[in-house]
């Protein structure tokens, strides 16, 4: 998916908001927002937006020598949604459709996402997943999904982001896991996930996870591993979650089935559905 003009104040936000996290001095601030806006007024719209965020951060983390800015936030995250996986897995285990029912709440985690809203309490989280509860989730998709997933040989989960994860797990296990491999980033980005958050909320417990080998806030398939693209190449079905893993894929031949909370008027337009919808969508 190409950038828009809209992306790019989210873009500058998301400059300020991890040199926040990161520096006091604001020389050192003011010196890379200027950086960072010389180079968005070079940067061909053509790109996802995802691929300017990595460049951004890489730069942010060159000039302040802070490798994961987000860190603090990220174990808050973790914390956050681990407190409410009890809850949650008792939920969906006396669904009358656990399937459904973990995915709407997967799907509810996207709000966790640092790129979008810096700052996220508990209370927020727990009002955007009783409203994920109530919204339309598209009852062909959660049949077509399970289909997939019973069919398919072997499937492949991209990860989005920290917190998000604890919800993807109780998705996962509502699907054959020993088809299953997830991949989450290859270095910290924003508040992504990566192999240290999985181990963390216990991911890496019941299925095999891998990092992609980027530090991309998405799937930017030219920058992962090797490794990681023969997985993707291989998959019979491949998950994605969240806006970035959406932008960076989308226009895709492989089998991919999108799970997100549309958070923006640029996706709104792309998918053509109102800002705050859920989406479970096979593409092609």
């Amino acid at each position: 998916m190409k950038t828009f003009s809209d992306c790019i104040p989210c873009l500058v936000r998301q400059t300020i908001d991890s040199l926040r996290e990161t520096t006091d001095d604001e020389l050192i601030e003011e010196s890379i927002i200027r950086d960072v806006l010389r180079e968005l007024s070079g940067f061909d719209f053509c790109r996802s937006p995802a691929a300017m965020a990595q460049s951004i951060h890489r730069r942010i983390r060159a000039a302040t020598g802070v490798a994961d800015p987000h860190s603090e936030k990220k174990r808050r995250l973790n914390d956050m949604a681990l407190r409410l996986y009890p809850v949650f897995a008792r939920r969906v285990e006396q669904s009358a459709d656990p399937l459904e029912l973990a995915a709407r709440l997967a799907i509810a985690g996207n709000i966790m996402d640092l790129g979008v809203k810096s700052n996220l309490d508990e209370n927020e989280m727990i009002a955007a997943f009783d409203e994920c509860l109530e919204l339309k989730l598209d009852a062909g998709a959660v049949a077509e999904f399970a289909e997939s997933m019973h069919r398919a040989k072997t499937i492949l989960y991209l990860a989005d982001n920290s917190g998000e994860i604890v919800f993807d797990r109780l998705l996962i296990e509502q699907m054959p896991r020993e088809k299953i491999t997830a991949a989450v980033r290859g270095a910290p980005i924003i508040n992504d996930a990566t192999l240290e958050d999985a181990e963390y909320v216990g991911l890496a417990q019941i299925v095999r996870v891998v990092g992609n080998g980027s530090d991309s806030p998405g799937t930017i398939l030219d920058d992962c591993s090797e490794s990681f693209r023969e997985l993707f190449d291989r998959a019979e079905m491949i998950v994605a979650k969240g806006q970035g893993n959406y932008e960076t894929l989308a226009g895709s031949e492989r089998p991919i089935h999108y799970l997100l909370r549309v958070k923006c008027a640029v996706i709104a337009r792309d998918l053509q559905l109102p800002v705050g919808s859920l989406v479970l969508r096979r593409s092609p």
